[in-house]
């Protein structure tokens, strides 16, 4: 009888705990969660300090894929401030006399908070299922963040004169954040599957 009790607490316990954690953390102790929090959080400190690459118009980075990573890792609300904090760290390090862009941490943070309620919130079973998952974060993610967060915000400050699906359409096309997407989704197909089988990270993605 306890233990049925205990069977039917457990899913509202588990949502509000899922909401912070990952379901690779919502189990450990509080050292292997400190632990991966600041592990997960310098990572994404150190994408947005260093790894950025422009090649004529286009400035291809990592934190699409780095983003999303963190939130399947650490869940959700910890993988927002992880990314929001990183984005906010990365600006200090290298700002080059830049204002600051708050929309770009709130970006990463969203696409965060989207991969770790996917990936640990929505109960796929099945053969490829983890696949499906990362598919309806690539579309996601790209619809919130790169279109309606970011590109709006851009277009807002710098280009409102300009009809915005003209703006849309160069951003995505001429300025190559449509392939800079690209590359990071494929960077997450490949990424997640593979951190899965190391053994040492225990990692709980299904």
């Amino acid at each position: 009888m306890e233990e049925q009790t205990k069977t039917k607490k457990e899913p509202s316990h588990s949502f509000w705990k899922r909401l912070l954690l990952s379901e690779t953390l919502v189990d450990k102790n509080k050292s292997h969660k400190i632990a991966y929090i600041a592990l997960v959080t310098a990572i994404v400190v150190v994408a947005n300090m260093f790894f950025e690459i422009k090649f004529a118009e286009t400035q291809f980075s990592f934190t699409i894929v780095v983003s999303a990573l963190a939130g399947i890792v650490i869940g959700p609300l910890f993988g927002f401030v992880a990314c929001f904090l990183g984005d906010l760290v990365g600006f200090l390090y290298h700002s080059s006399g830049y204002a600051y862009l708050p929309w770009i941490g709130i970006a990463m943070g969203v696409t965060a908070t989207i991969a770790g309620l996917v990936v640990n919130g929505i109960p796929f079973r099945f053969k490829g299922g983890l696949q499906v998952k990362l598919a309806i974060v690539s579309l996601l993610s790209f619809l919130v963040c790169t279109v309606a967060i970011n590109t709006t915000a851009f277009w807002l400050l710098y280009a409102k004169g300009v009809p915005y699906f003209t703006y849309l359409t160069t951003r995505l096309f001429v300025q190559g954040q449509i392939w800079n997407s690209i590359v990071n989704y494929a960077l997450l197909f490949l990424l997640v599957p593979t951190l899965v089988r190391i053994r040492p990270l225990k990692l709980c993605i299904r």
